[in-house]
């Protein structure tokens, strides 16, 4: 089976869609989350079929346990259950860069799809990515979008992503540019949406984002845009890291290398930390997330205030085993993190 990751969908033997997580998964397994499944009363059609999108983590879980255990199991390598799905059991792969490279062959039939090539083209044509380096993923890619669904567009390996994120940097602060950031009503809605998972205040919120470019509008519409990795570009293969959950932890740290921030997942490395008690934790190393909304937010030199799951991570070297810790942030309602220009107390 081909190399699936961050962005593609995989449909099921049982009719059920997820979508993909990092780019490191067990042999037997690919690591990915419920995203929709036919309910007859479902808000989202595709033929004749219904499906019903289900949004929270915790939703996902509960419909798992009760009619599709065998979606959920325990990985010996992150050390806890996942949502993941069996090789056996897929169905069907969706690649966003197939996508996008069918839609432009074909020609667009809505107008969500003529913004996806619309938005390509531009950022083709405004840097030296190739158009394959792109791919539309979500509910267009699936054939499941409406007409007021968002526009998610996916960047893929270093080099393009950098320079796909820096030309939209710059086209955000040009006056007749066809992106633009997010006015105040709509990040208030936008606030709303994300609250639930991610408690900040709106001012909190609205300061992180004024400085990501991912989250933003294209000629109107709510648009993500997400840089990943190549798989090959990661040194680093499945079983090469294991860890092992410590449980919910607050922490302040100084990030001193934010140069994989924008990438999902994304990785700060950090100094300095301390539990919100003020106590030392001298091996905390990095703290990363698989959640796209907490790339590009904190700047090297600057302190954190982080909530997530802490983990002892070991890696195996040949010249032995390696031990620190990390923070997980954005595996549990709750989880925050957020800039500071010097040390605070966690709330």
């Amino acid at each position: 089976m081909r190399t699936i990751i961050e962005g593609f969908a995989v449909e099921t033997t049982d009719d059920l869609i997820f979508t993909v997580k990092g780019l490191l998964h067990p042999p037997a397994r690919v690591i990915a989350y419920l995203r929709y499944l036919p309910h007859p009363a479902g808000e989202r059609a595709r033929g004749s079929v219904r499906y019903r999108r289900v949004y929270r983590f915790e939703q996902q879980e509960a419909i798992l346990e009760a009619r599709y255990p065998t979606y959920l199991a325990h990985d010996a390598v992150l050390g806890l259950r996942v949502q993941s799905v069996p090789r056996g059991r897929v169905r069907r792969v969706y690649d966003p860069r197939q996508y996008l490279a069918a839609l432009r062959q074909r020609g667009p039939d809505d107008p969500l799809e003529q913004e996806a090539l619309s938005l390509s083209s531009l950022l083709c044509e405004s840097t030296r990515v190739a158009p394959e380096s792109l791919g539309v993923s979500g509910s267009l890619m699936l054939g499941l979008h409406r007409p007021d669904s968002d526009l998610d567009l996916i960047v893929y390996g270093e080099q393009a992503a950098r320079e796909v994120h820096g030309t939209v940097r710059d086209l955000l602060h040009e006056a007749d540019s066809s992106l633009r950031r997010p006015t105040q009503e709509q990040l208030a809605a936008l606030h709303a949406q994300h609250r639930p998972d991610t408690p900040l205040s709106f001012q909190a919120f609205a300061q992180l984002q004024s400085r990501k470019v991912n989250e933003l509008r294209f000629r109107g519409r709510e648009t993500f845009i997400r840089f990943v990795k190549h798989p090959e570009e990661v040194a680093e293969r499945y079983g090469d890291r294991r860890f092992e959950g410590l449980g919910p932890a607050k922490i302040s740290a100084r990030v001193t290398d934010d140069s994989e921030a924008i990438f999902t997942p994304c990785r700060y490395v950090v100094e300095d930390a301390r539990l919100g008690d003020g106590s030392p934790v001298t091996d905390l190393r990095k703290i990363v997330s698989y959640r796209g909304r907490f790339s590009d937010q904190i700047r090297a030199g600057e302190w954190t205030l982080a909530r997530g799951e802490l983990e002892r991570v070991t890696d195996v070297t040949e010249e032995g085993r390696l031990s620190y810790r990390r923070l997980v942030v954005g595996g549990r309602a709750g989880d925050t993190l957020l800039a500071r220009q010097g040390r605070h107390e966690l709330p």
